[in-house]
Parts: C-alpha cells; sequence; structure tokens
C-alpha cells in the first residue's frame, strides 16, 4: 500500500528528497506523474482516470507535505524500506490504509513510473 504523511507532521521537508519516485511534494504544490520519472504521455491513475503524465494536479494537501500515492511505491525495487518512514523525525509517514496493494503491484508500478 502507499504511504502517507499524518497531520503530525511538522514540514521539516525531510522525506522529499528521499523519494526516488518524487511522490512527496511540500503542501500546495501542484504535482504531475512525469515529474522525477519517464512517465511520457497519458498515464492511468489507480482511480481509472487518464491523465497527460505532464498534467499538474491539485495538492494533496495544501498546509503539510504530502505523498502522491499514484507514485508511491513504498520504495519497492530501490530500498528495502520506505526511505520516508526512515528518515522521518517524528514518524508520521505511514501506510495508507486507502491504498492497498502488493509487493507484485508495487514494483510494477516502478516499472511503469521508471521504464
Amino acid at each position: 500500500m502507499a504511504i502517507k504523511i499524518t497531520d503530525e507532521c511538522i514540514n521539516c521537508g525531510a522525506c522529499e528528497p528521499e523519494c526516488p519516485n518524487n511522490a512527496i511534494y511540500e503542501g500546495g504544490v501542484e504535482w504531475a506523474m512525469s515529474d522525477g520519472t519517464t512517465v511520457k504521455g497519458d498515464y492511468i491513475l489507480m482511480s481509472g482516470d487518464s491523465i497527460s503524465a505532464d498534467a499538474k494536479n491539485a495538492p494533496v494537501s495544501v498546509d503539510m507535505y504530502f505523498i502522491s500515492p499514484d507514485k508511491c511505491t513504498e520504495c519497492q525495487g530501490f530500498h528495502e524500506e520506505p526511505q520516508c518512514a526512515a528518515v522521518c523525525p517524528v514518524d508520521c509517514c505511514v501506510p495508507d490504509e486507502m491504498y492497498r496493494e502488493t509487493v507484485e503491484d508495487l514494483l510494477a508500478k516502478k516499472e511503469k513510473l521508471h521504464s
């Protein structure tokens, strides 16, 4: 499952540079599938919606850092554990129950993001 940032976040920013998928953004920042990935053209989100990889999407949060679940692979294929959680000083990077994915699903997502 994807990782989410809880409201205990202190906005330190330690997590953002650790993400191999560029899935973490500062609050209020628009995000795109192409940010930090090799995705081009149209991309099918987990919701089933199709968007342009370069389309700017509304921030998930305006007040604190957030993780785009469509880009989060829990660092599968890169590291043994989610790096955002490993560096978070207040342990606010936790599994997001809304997005349940198997290791195989996460690895397939990684391949789509970095093909």
